[in-house]
């Protein structure tokens, strides 16, 4: 076997492990993309043209072709400017049209196919690195069948940086602090929520350099006492060795017994031993670069300085006030009957992720995904405008789903196939009455 061939066995026989819950993921957006097709036509609309053509895929494919500096100004005065949209999509837009046939819209939907493919493998890996094989395929059918999942198949942005958020996440939790720095440099090029991947970097890279500290200050007796308790490190790099089903046994196992199989460090598997101090280092330096560029070049362009971006924002009335805007807008659905439904549904869907994020830290979930959710979360319920884009917003934030992951994964196969399948037809029935009516953003 060449040197080639004994470095791509391992990606080998991780795609072949991911394989099952990556079919099943193409599945549920093929079913969703068909009940968008037949949908469409009954309303004499492209169902093409939906995922392409409209909203935020347009302000991607303006850029794209004329760069920035498009903006539109609305009668009340707000400027509506195409600075708000980070670059990385578009870039991919523009190389990818540059050299294939396709047109920027058709190489945006190019793009969200195959990253939303990328983000269901980086689920299932992260899923089933914490918990095992059978939560990473739930997993990734639960993200799946979001009512909103119909998105992860439109030319925006959520699918990419969901694929680069959930990669960089594994990296943490495997020790590969270089790749997760890289990652989280690119998310953060892909949108303003790419803040959340890089404080997991980071408060996961401090609490490893606590813990190295608090364990180099430690009398050897007491650091050889650990070591001969918790000798995880040799012990889990024999499992990794271990041929899938043997895994996939223990894990078995394990849960028949009432154990989930989870990482033994709250930092992940790992994170800090496995690699060099200066890994680390240099990860959590590369990790804001992304994010950090584009606004500093953003207030540069606009002559503003470093809360250029914030004035940007501004500019379509959008940003952060604690969730002040947000509670009068659920307020004021109180005021008819009718809207007072919609304002209850409103109050019970904050309560379900607020509610699942806290059964994530009683599971406890290890600390980059709990930093990651929590961050995600805070920013899309917090901001200030666009309420409807909230349950997209979350999109992202595929921690919180992992408690249903595990609920899905403890039933039986039958009643899990028959709980997907349902969801999956209702997703696809929503998604493309959604696409058909009002729609994103």
């Amino acid at each position: 076997m060449t040197d080639l061939e004994t470095r791509a066995a391992p990606a080998e026989n991780a795609l072949r492990r991911a394989a099952p819950a990556l079919l099943g993921y193409a599945a549920v957006r093929a079913l969703g993309l068909l009940a968008l097709a037949l949908w469409s036509a009954a309303r004499d609309k492209s169902a093409y043209t939906l995922l392409t053509a409209r909203w935020d895929a347009l302000w991607y494919t303006r850029v794209a072709e004329l760069g920035y500096g498009y903006e539109v100004r609305l009668p009340n005065g707000d400027v509506h400017s195409n600075l708000a949209f980070f670059p990385l999509l578009p870039w991919l837009e523009r190389g990818i049209a540059a050299v294939t046939p396709l047109s920027y819209a058709d190489a945006g939907f190019v793009v969200s196919l195959l990253a939303s493919l990328a983000a269901a493998w980086g689920i299932f890996a992260v899923a089933d690195h914490v918990y095992g094989r059978r939560a990473g395929a739930c997993a990734v059918l639960v993200w799946a069948v979001l009512p909103v999942g119909i998105v992860q198949s439109m030319a925006y942005s959520e699918s990419l940086f969901t694929a680069l958020a959930a990669w960089s996440l594994y990296a943490v939790l495997t020790g590969r602090w270089l790749t997760a720095g890289t990652l989280a440099a690119l998310a953060g090029l892909t949108r303003p929520v790419g803040l959340a991947v890089v404080a997991a970097v980071w408060v996961t890279g401090i609490a490893a350099f606590l813990r190295d500290r608090a364990a180099a200050r430690a009398p050897s007796s007491l650091r050889d006492r650990a070591a001969a308790r918790a000798p995880s490190s040799v012990r889990d790099r024999a499992a990794a060795r271990a041929p899938s089903f043997v895994r996939d046994r223990s894990a078995a196992a394990a849960q028949g017994a009432g154990e989930t199989t989870r990482a033994p460090s709250p930092t992940g598997d790992g994170p800090a031993g496995g690699a060099p101090a200066w890994h680390r280092a240099l990860g959590m330096l590369l990790a804001p670069l992304g994010a950090a560029g584009y606004v500093l070049w953003v207030g540069h362009r606009t002559g503003k300085g470093p809360l250029g971006y914030l004035d940007v924002q501004a500019g379509w009335r959008n940003g952060f006030d604690g969730g002040y805007a947000f509670a009068r807008f659920v307020a004021d659905k109180f005021t008819s009957f009718p809207a007072a439904l919609a304002g209850i549904g409103l109050i019970v869907g904050v309560g379900l992720v607020v509610w699942l994020y806290v059964v994530c830290v009683r599971q406890g979930q290890p600390l980059p995904l709990l930093v990651y959710a929590g961050v995600v979360t805070a920013l899309a319920l917090c901001a200030s405008s666009y309420f409807g884009s909230k349950p997209r917003l979350l999109l992202p934030a595929f921690p919180l789903l992992l408690p249903l992951a595990l609920a899905l994964a403890r039933s039986r196969t039958s009643r899990a196939a028959l709980v997907v399948a349902g969801a999956a037809l209702a997703s696809a029935v929503y998604g493309a009455f959604w696409l058909n009516g009002s729609g994103p953003p």
